[in-house]
């Protein structure tokens, strides 16, 4: 049987990779860039999400550091999602991609014309 050898936590393409591989990582990320939102908030901010796959996003990205879960003891619950410090440092990243996003859509744009 073939050794499952991970470089998680010892490359940093490796773990950046698996940190940001959800499909809705990227996105929940930018949302919450600068901002606390209730779950339902969020969601609105995310179309074709649905409930339990942000639930999930939110839980691994909460597993991972980057997002704070504060849960208010009032009835009805209420819960706000907020980056932490180490999620924040990811925020000028994010800024590249839109600008490489946007420089991409051009591209195509102009390469169909």
């Amino acid at each position: 049987m073939k050794e499952d050898i991970t470089l998680f936590g010892k490359c940093p393409y490796e773990t950046a990779q698996k940190i940001f591989s959800g499909k809705w990582a990227i996105v929940v990320i930018h949302h919450l860039a600068g901002k606390t939102l209730r779950f339902g908030e969020l969601h609105r901010k995310i179309p074709g999400i649905t409930q339990t796959t942000l639930t999930k996003q939110l839980r691994i990205l909460e597993d991972y550091g980057l997002v704070e879960r504060y849960v208010y003891p009032v009835v009805p619950p209420k819960v706000e999602y907020t980056l932490t410090n180490i999620g924040n440092e990811f925020v000028p990243v994010l800024e590249q991609f839109e600008k490489f996003g946007d420089k991409y859509i051009k591209f195509i744009n102009n390469d169909k014309m």
